[in-house]
């Protein structure tokens, strides 16, 4: 992230420094919106997590380390979302996270306001 940072320019001036984990690792192709309201952060970017402030983590670029961050979300249950999405083609609806195996009302109404298509 630091490296991004640098070839970006920097942060802004009215940028939030605290908002971004420097030393978090970013994959080739990543794009990180910083201090952009209503755009999705990585996981492990230090930004606010996906939902709060408006954020969303987008199911159908979202890596597996990404949905393993939310709540009621492991690593098993991450990768079968993966697994759909890789199966089934792109998500189309966030209702669609329904037809994936082990997400049920409960964890649907956790993630149902944290995620987005």
């Amino acid at each position: 992230m630091a490296d991004a940072l640098a070839a970006a320019g920097g942060l802004l001036p009215e940028a939030d420094p605290a908002s971004v984990n420097a030393a978090a690792v970013l994959g080739d192709g990543q794009q990180v919106a910083v201090g952009v309201p209503g755009v999705a952060q990585p996981a492990g970017s230090g930004a606010a997590p996906a939902g709060a402030g408006g954020g969303l983590l987008d199911l159908n670029t979202a890596a597996a380390a990404d949905l393993d961050a939310l709540p009621g979300i492991g690593p098993v249950l991450a990768q079968r979302i993966v697994d759909h999405r890789t199966a089934q083609g792109p998500f189309t609806s966030v209702d669609q996270l329904d037809d994936v195996s082990g997400i049920g009302p409960a964890i649907f109404a956790d993630l149902v306001d944290r995620v987005r298509v």
